[in-house]
């Protein structure tokens, strides 16, 4: 049983550790593994906090995503900075594309220029939302090129002069 050589202290002290197997052991069975999740002494029956219930109950019900997206919208301020946020405010998100719109085309152009720091804070605060781009836009001014009565061309300015 006992290796030659090795003293009876250290072998005991081996099978205990369950370094070895003991000679009883191989005589005893094991337990068997009980697939029902409501016996008790089960694997898996440990309890859980809330934040990992709602964690599984999204992740199941695919709202990770739709989440995230919220999420940008609701901590702008965080994501862009406070003085940004004053004078953005986030329109929509489709297709993995954010569009904000800006108090003035400055601003719509200087955050075009940081675009890349943004989405990249943006991926790593919200990895699930799936944010590839974003747009900044200028505020909404008056167009003479869009409407259901467009003509190609110059438009109402081309008979001046």
């Amino acid at each position: 049983m006992d290796e030659p050589g090795v003293p009876e202290t250290v072998a005991t002290y081996r099978r205990l550790r369950g370094l070895e197997p003991s000679p009883r052991a191989k005589r005893r069975g094991r337990r068997p593994v009980v697939d029902d999740e409501d016996a008790p002494f089960a694997p898996g029956r440990d309890p859980k906090g809330l934040g990992d219930v709602v964690d599984a109950l999204t992740r199941d019900a695919g709202w990770t995503g739709a989440l995230a997206r919220e999420d940008i919208i609701l901590q702008w301020r965080e994501v862009a900075g406070a003085e940004t946020a004053q004078h953005t405010r986030p329109l929509s998100l489709d297709d993995g594309r954010l569009t904000v719109e800006c108090d003035s085309t400055a601003w719509a152009k200087q955050l075009t220029l940081m675009r890349a720091q943004i989405v990249s804070e943006i991926t790593r605060r919200f990895p699930d939302a799936g944010v590839d781009a974003v747009r900044f836009i200028g505020p909404d001014v008056p167009s003479w090129k869009w409407g259901p009565r467009t003509v190609p061309g110059r438009g109402p300015r081309d008979t001046y002069g």
